[in-house]
């Protein structure tokens, strides 16, 4: 079965490269050779009800992996919500008319189990079935995924990707991980992070589609359901995570196999957290950056550089209000929010974003690293600074933005908070409202969505 948008000016691709024999998941129990998969694949394409869009809920990694390249199979586009929550998943399908949802788990489609089914629901079969025939095909201009950005500045937006872009990215993140592991043996990937959000599609659904590369099935949380996965590997490991829960691996007392290399991304990586992990895992922990509109777009060893380097073919041009990236990925250029300092090698430094920064009383700061002081404070766990929409002075609209932090901080009180932040931080810029929290409202890979911050606070105000 052949994608059904192949057009004259685009040849059609395998859905994925390789032997017929070689590994693309395993598990405990077994690895999934590439004909297997591409039997279960061409099974529940035949099995797709006819539509345009589909929403994969999918928790296991490789039944995410079947029915994302199934529904490519059928010309369908699969629709990446910015989370599991059945809001999400809603405003989504609202965009797209007639969508249906593929899963794997409750039939509301999300983790509030309470809730009414949802309708156009499509649960996949256990087990897979599998259908002969021949090499599965994808155009490679079809558009096969929209992905949805975090909210974490804002709402969330959506962004379209084609076979190519995805195909060239990540040959590109291929080139970014080379040196970790010998290129003649299958790479053995376990992610924390789930296959719905863009960095987790790059590092565990393209990779082992375009790569020599097998993907645990699994999505481990826990320490020792990392460690247990990574120990079900039989080649070379490499974990896929984000620096919170790096953090958590680190301060872990249990053993860890051997690793071949650590990539993580989603947030700023502290420096002291990349030796610490690198002493502790005895390998190489690469930080990548990236975004849901442009991919992974540049690498750097945190434990011993602060500069990025971009990948082969990335392009950066700075702009006062961001920074224009131009890559082989991208179809044009796109503008990101962060500010980056270009320097003569092609490597560059970040300096925050233009939102980020704060203008008071003809001083300057910058919300990022005022986060950076809040989490240097001894006893504070996590914690984070940010803007309000209010202005300071409720009679002049126009006037200055309030500041607030959440903290977790058991052990400290507000007041003590406070006077640590004043040794460290000029008075104009302290939070005005600063509220101790059991936990920051994070999402599943560690971002802060900036509503459940404002409604985290409202909440423990009142």
């Amino acid at each position: 079965m052949q994608s059904k948008l192949a057009s004259a000016s685009s040849a059609p691709c395998a859905l994925a490269q390789g032997a017929p024999t070689r590994a693309i998941a395993f598990d405990a129990d077994r690895e999934i050779p590439l004909e297997t998969f591409f039997a279960h694949v061409r099974a529940l394409a035949a099995r797709l009800p006819e539509a345009t869009h589909a929403v994969n809920l999918c928790e296991d990694r490789y039944r995410f992996l079947v029915a994302f390249c199934a529904v490519a199979l059928r010309g369908q586009t699969t629709l990446l919500p910015p989370s599991r929550t059945r809001a999400a998943i809603d405003e989504v399908r609202a965009l797209h008319p007639g969508s249906y949802c593929l899963g794997d788990g409750e039939p509301c489609g999300c983790d509030q189990a309470h809730l009414a089914p949802l309708p156009h629901y499509i649960a996949l079969p256990d087990p897979l079935p599998r259908e002969a025939g021949p090499l599965p095909l994808v155009d490679d201009a079809m558009l096969v995924a929209i992905g949805f950005t975090s909210g974490s500045t804002g709402v969330p937006k959506p962004n379209p990707k084609t076979w190519r872009n995805f195909r060239t990215s990540t040959a590109q993140n291929l080139a970014a991980l080379a040196g970790l592991w010998p290129e003649e043996q299958t790479l053995h990937v376990v992610a924390t992070v789930p296959p719905q959000h863009m960095y987790g599609m790059e590092m565990s659904v393209m990779l082992p589609l375009h790569g020599n590369v097998a993907v645990h099935g699994g999505r481990p949380f826990f320490p020792q359901d990392v460690a247990q996965a990574l120990g079900e590997a039989r080649g070379p490991r490499l974990l896929v995570t984000t620096p919170v829960h790096l953090h958590a691996l680190v301060e872990s007392q249990i053993d860890w196999p051997p690793m071949a290399g650590i990539v993580t991304a989603t947030a700023p990586l502290p420096q002291a957290l990349a030796a610490a992990a690198e002493a502790r895992f005895g390998c190489e922990v690469r930080e990548v950056f990236g975004s849901t509109e442009t991919c992974v777009i540049a690498r750097r060893r945190t434990a011993h550089e602060q500069a990025w380097t971009p990948l082969p073919g990335v392009r950066l041009t700075p702009q006062p209000d961001g920074t224009q990236v131009q890559a082989a990925h991208l179809p044009q250029p796109v503008v990101l929010a962060d500010l980056m300092e270009v320097q003569d090698d092609g490597r560059f430094l970040l300096r925050g974003r233009q939102a980020d920064l704060l203008e008071i009383a003809g001083k300057r700061a910058s919300l990022g690293d005022l986060t950076r002081r809040l989490l240097a404070i001894p006893g504070v766990r996590d914690g984070v600074v940010f803007q309000l929409d209010e202005p300071d002075d409720a009679r002049h609209p126009g006037g200055v933005r309030r500041i607030a932090a959440l903290v977790v901080a058991p052990d400290l009180h507000e007041r003590d908070i406070l006077e640590a932040l004043r040794r460290s931080v000029d008075p104009v810029f302290l939070p005005r409202r600063l509220v101790r929290v059991d936990a920051l409202p994070r999402n599943e890979t560690g971002k802060l969505p900036r509503a459940e911050l404002l409604r985290v606070l409202q909440s423990n105000m009142n």
